[in-house]
């Protein structure tokens, strides 16, 4: 299904009854991420994916979709299906995404939960590596895709999920470079958003990767104490649905069962 926002079409599916839990993918990602998780939760919840701006099936709005403009979209996508509240998951990019939307909205969250995310901002480090990042795939899409990719994995798991990796790196080489560009971006400015975590009550969960080499292992059990919230650790890296499908389905269950 697709909804209209700003002249830009929204791709989102919706299946299930129940609790709304929306799920959120993560860069270089779409909607098909979720499609091994969507048959277990939608039986006893309504579960709407949504492909983010310059994603999946979703159209580009400008040169930088800030997370402030990718969480309007997931409003939009409520607001049509005349959603009032919800559980919100986020991948990745889809966890900053879905911090924006309940900075704004917190009355509308019943939990939020952070998988392989933060809601720490980049520092300087990432920043520049983004910048960096944002001018060479104007030259070397596919490779700088590829490489990205490569880097979310450790050498087990490229050898033990090299099919699920293989199509997940078709469903990236399908974003176009705009919409690459323009999330590259908006990732490189967000801000922190501890306070979004810290100072409401609804449930929150952050899950770990212990090997995740985008997020700093330490860091992310230190978050998740400052701010209050559950957190559950994997064994693997930032690939939670991928590398620990069904410790990620239980734990999904027991997250959303008592919202």
């Amino acid at each position: 299904m697709t909804l209209q926002y700003k002249n830009a079409n929204i791709f989102f599916t919706d299946q299930g009854k129940g609790t709304a839990v929306v799920l959120i993918h993560g860069f270089l990602e779409n909607a098909k991420m979720w499609d091994k998780i969507i048959p277990h939760l939608s039986k006893r919840n309504r579960v709407i994916t949504i492909d983010l701006l310059g994603h999946g099936k979703s159209d580009c709005l400008g040169y930088v979709h800030t997370m402030e403009l990718f969480a309007e979209t997931v409003t939009a996508v409520l607001k049509h299906l005349r959603i009032r509240k919800c559980i919100l998951v986020g991948h990745s990019l889809g966890g900053y995404v879905a911090l924006a939307f309940a900075e704004k909205y917190p009355q509308k969250i019943k939990g939020l939960c952070l998988m392989n995310s933060t809601s720490n901002k980049d520092d300087d480090e990432r920043k520049t590596l983004r910048a960096r990042a944002n001018k060479m795939i104007q030259h070397n899409f596919t490779n700088m895709v590829r490489l990205s990719f490569a880097n979310l994995f450790g050498p087990k798991s490229k050898e033990l999920y090299k099919e699920e990796l293989d199509l997940a790196l078709q469903e990236a080489l399908q974003t176009p470079i705009q919409g690459y560009i323009a999330a590259n971006e908006g990732m490189r400015n967000r801000p922190n958003r501890n306070h979004v975590l810290a100072e409401h009550n609804f449930r929150k969960l952050i899950i770990i990767g212990k090997k995740d080499p985008v997020l700093d292992y330490d860091t992310s059990l230190a978050e998740a104490k400052k701010t209050a919230s559950e957190m559950m650790v994997f064994d693997n890296g930032h690939m939670s649905h991928i590398e620990n499908t069904e410790e990620l389905i239980k734990a999904l269950k027991g997250f959303i069962k008592p919202c």
